[in-house]
């Protein structure tokens, strides 16, 4: 198949499979004719690469899956090479997930020390010869 018809099957445009085949991604054949040429094994290459994208990783991260593929492996994460990258992505996510919990914690300590100024505040206005409220413009209500 032609690179158009690539593209399409791939859900992609040709600009990216350029980008790919520049990148050592996919391989660069081409016919007698000067076009380049593909074929379903290179469909699977590329179907690979955007499923691992989909998922966050690095397009040099797709290229141990890639080369899987290429070595004649029924699926690109079956290698080595493949499960290495999966551990250290799934690593990099639980420290961000780890990261985002905390800020987490933090906003929430900030959110119930806001509440807590906000209700003394509004219970010593209750109280005669509190002070007045101020709204957040720095107007006195009343």
């Amino acid at each position: 198949m032609r690179i158009g018809e690539l593209a399409a099957r791939a859900n992609t445009t040709t600009r990216t499979l350029r980008y790919y085949e520049s990148r050592g991604l996919l391989p660069a054949r081409r016919g007698g004719n000067g076009y380049r040429t593909y074929d379903e094994n290179d469909l699977r290459l590329l179907r690979q690469i955007r499923t691992l994208q989909d998922f966050g990783f690095e397009l040099e991260e797709t290229r141990p899956f890639v080369e899987c593929l290429r070595a004649g492996h029924p699926e690109g994460d079956s290698c080595p090479a493949s499960l290495a990258v999966y551990r250290r992505k799934l690593a990099d996510l639980d420290a961000l997930i780890g990261e985002l919990q905390d800020v987490r914690a933090r906003v929430g300590a900030q959110l119930a020390k806001a509440e807590r100024a906000r209700d003394e505040l509004a219970a010593d206005a209750e109280v005669p010869g509190g002070p007045e409220p101020v709204c957040e413009l720095g107007r006195n209500l009343k």
